[in-house]
């Protein structure tokens, strides 16, 4: 009924983190990567920007859940807005719906956000210790 409230309502926090003075970094210039042989320049990704991903990703989520009430009706564009407000009863099902859903929806994005994050940075690791293990390579057949 209203699960869709609480990945949007994490998606503004989100959005309010993202825009404070708590994230600002130096520019985002193209780090030139003297590791690789080809001299190509890689954009790296600050804390920011992947906070913008988990934003979209919450808004969209958001959006589509949103779309999807609509379609069914537990959803209106007039006041209350939830058909479930009209009633003590329907209420406690739409609040409870939130709690374990609208969470659990909510943690499951961030979690698969988070795990994005942390793979995209192994990944970078690696690739510097192939890089770091070719060049050493390279250094020890020239002597």
């Amino acid at each position: 009924m209203a699960c869709f409230t609480v990945p949007l309502a994490e998606g503004l926090i989100v959005t309010a983190l993202k825009n404070t003075k708590l994230f600002v970094h130096k520019d985002n210039k193209l780090i030139s990567d003297s590791k690789s042989t080809n001299n190509s320049s890689i954009n790296v990704p600050t804390f920011k920007e992947k906070l913008g991903i988990l934003e979209k990703m919450l808004y969209g989520g958001s959006f589509l859940l949103a779309i999807e009430h609509i379609y069914h009706g537990e959803v209106v564009l007039y006041p209350p807005f939830f058909t479930a407000l009209k009633s003590p009863e329907e209420t406690s099902v739409m609040l409870h719906e939130m709690a374990t859903v609208g969470v659990g929806m909510a943690l499951i994005v961030t979690l698969a956000w988070g795990m994005g994050c942390l793979f995209h940075s192994l990944i970078k690791k690696t690739r510097s210790k192939i890089a770091g293990s070719k060049i050493a390579h390279v250094n020890a057949g020239a002597l």
